[in-house]
């Protein structure tokens, strides 16, 4: 333990952001860094706990408590504080093949979970996280490592999220010979074209994709399994199949006008987004643009803070977000007690650019959007809402009652449905004949993931359903070492 009374001494401070005004300028990161000894300082805070909840990786109440990668978060604290970074960086990758990405996406259920974070502010483990990281790649210590040497055996990955890209990372390690398809035209998937430049610069995402190239991973990208290529041809060419497709079945809102021009599900707006910023810096008109247009965001969590902070750098002339959920507390409920994860109020980076430019949090809660109006040319104008409460019924369930009289007309030139994902499409399960679970996922059991046909694999969102980072490369991980497992007899992956 680096600093036995560092939880005392010292108070959590994490990197400075670039001011709201500033940063919706541009399309870079929003966060800074901090310095080395404010480093060592916010290290020295870590408890070293006996039973340190941290990196658990368990669900409590259906949400990660814990790092679900289990990370080994009081080994690295105490490293960082002592100024072996190196060593840091190597017990960080133990557990975690893309720090750089959880350090800066993950929302880090392990500051939900932190001792000292009964008392205190929790120590600001994922700021730590991406500083080990970041240096790793600095100071050169991030190299390729192809495997030795080669077992003979060929596994295709299909997807490249953070599922996909962790797991032929480590069936790569095992000296397989895999092959990663892409139905995009760059590798990443969420990763690439799901979560905003300025939130997970595209360049970081790229550097680790060619490092996986130089270790020898093939990349095969503007591939669509299923249509372009059958699923089942993969099969025949392949040792092993790991599916990695995500949960890509955006939530729709089937109301009166939905078919009206100018409502977009958000996936389609991020990823056209996104592309279009690599391709040519916005220097087309192609893109689903916010500009100049009244916005309204239906739906929280990532996705909606995403949309907002997209849609504030397009310089929208207005701007609100739709809750159908009631405004979380301020601070910890007695029903959400600790280590579970903390459901209160928070104000993310796209709100707080909201309200910077705006004067108020975007977020309207407990409110149900009826329907959509359009204008004589078929693209929509308004939306009409109603504000609701939630009843809870004799059995216990809760379900949203209109308010009489609540009802609201909203101005509105672009609409992004931003509600979630219902589960993975159709065609390769469907092509390989693998059986679904209740919520129509791949059903493979959780630690095997094996499906019902032999030497086909499931992982990620695409088995557990929409989720987070970390849970995905946690699961990428877990399948590369069955699916080693499977082709050997017996595996040496963690």
């Amino acid at each position: 333990m680096g600093k036995p009374t560092g939880f005392i001494e010292y108070q959590r401070e994490l990197p400075e952001s670039r001011s709201p005004l500033e940063r919706v300028r541009d399309w870079r990161e929003f966060h800074t860094h901090l310095s080395a000894q404010k480093l060592k300082t916010q290290a020295g805070r870590c408890m070293d706990c006996g039973v340190p909840f941290c990196h658990t990786g368990t669900l409590i109440s259906g949400m990660a408590s814990g790092c679900p990668i289990n990370n080994l978060i009081p080994e690295w604290n105490d490293l960082v504080y002592r100024g072996l970074w190196k060593q840091a960086l190597e017990r960080l990758h133990k557990t975690n093949n893309f720090p750089e990405f959880t350090g800066r996406v993950c929302p880090a259920p392990c500051e939900g979970s932190c001792v000292l974070g009964i008392i205190d502010p929790p120590v600001a483990i994922k700021t730590i996280e991406q500083a080990i990281a970041d240096k790793g790649f600095e100071e050169g210590w991030i190299v390729p490592e192809p495997p030795p040497q080669r077992s003979g055996k060929k596994v295709a990955v299909v997807g490249s999220g953070p599922a996909g890209l962790a797991c032929a990372a480590q069936l790569n390690r095992a000296g397989h010979q895999v092959t990663v398809y892409e139905r995009a035209d760059r590798v990443g998937g969420l990763l690439m074209y799901g979560i905003p430049n300025m939130k997970l610069d595209k360049a970081i995402v790229q550097r680790r994709v060619d490092l996986l190239a130089r270790e020898g991973v093939l990349f095969v990208t503007n591939t669509d399994i299923g249509k372009g290529l059958a699923a089942t041809a993969l099969r025949e060419k392949f040792d092993a199949v790991v599916l990695c497709c995500g949960a890509t079945r955006p939530r729709d809102l089937p109301i009166e006008g939905r078919n009206l021009e100018g409502v977009h599900f958000a996936i389609e707006f991020l990823h056209a987004n996104t592309r279009h910023l690599l391709d040519n810096n916005f220097s087309s008109n192609t893109v689903i643009s916010a500009k100049d247009k009244h916005v309204i965001v239906i739906g929280g969590g990532d996705t909606g803070t995403d949309c907002v902070g997209t849609a504030m750098r397009h310089q929208c002339k207005s701007l609100a977000q739709f809750e159908i959920m009631a405004r979380p507390p301020g601070a910890r409920q007695p029903d959400n007690p600790w280590p579970e994860w903390p459901k209160v109020y928070k104000l993310d980076y796209g709100q707080e650019e909201a309200a910077a430019r705006f004067g108020d949090d975007p977020r309207a809660y407990l409110i149900m959007t009826e329907q959509f109006s359009g204008n004589d040319n078929g693209h929509v104008r308004a939306l009409h809402t109603v504000n609701v409460e939630w009843i809870q019924d004799g059995n216990g369930r809760f379900s949203p009652k209109k308010i009489p009289g609540s009802d609201r007309e909203w101005p509105a030139d672009l609409v992004l449905l931003a509600m979630g994902f219902l589960g993975p499409e159709d065609v390769i399960l469907d092509q390989l004949a693998v059986e679904r679970d209740g919520r129509s996922n791949a059903k493979a059991e959780e630690g095997k993931y094996a499906t019902n046909i032999a030497g086909v694999f499931a992982a990620g969102d695409m088995r557990r359903g929409q989720s987070l980072v970390v849970w995905a490369i946690h699961e990428g991980r877990g399948a590369a070492r069955e699916c080693d497992r499977y082709l050997m007899g017996t595996t040496a992956l963690p």
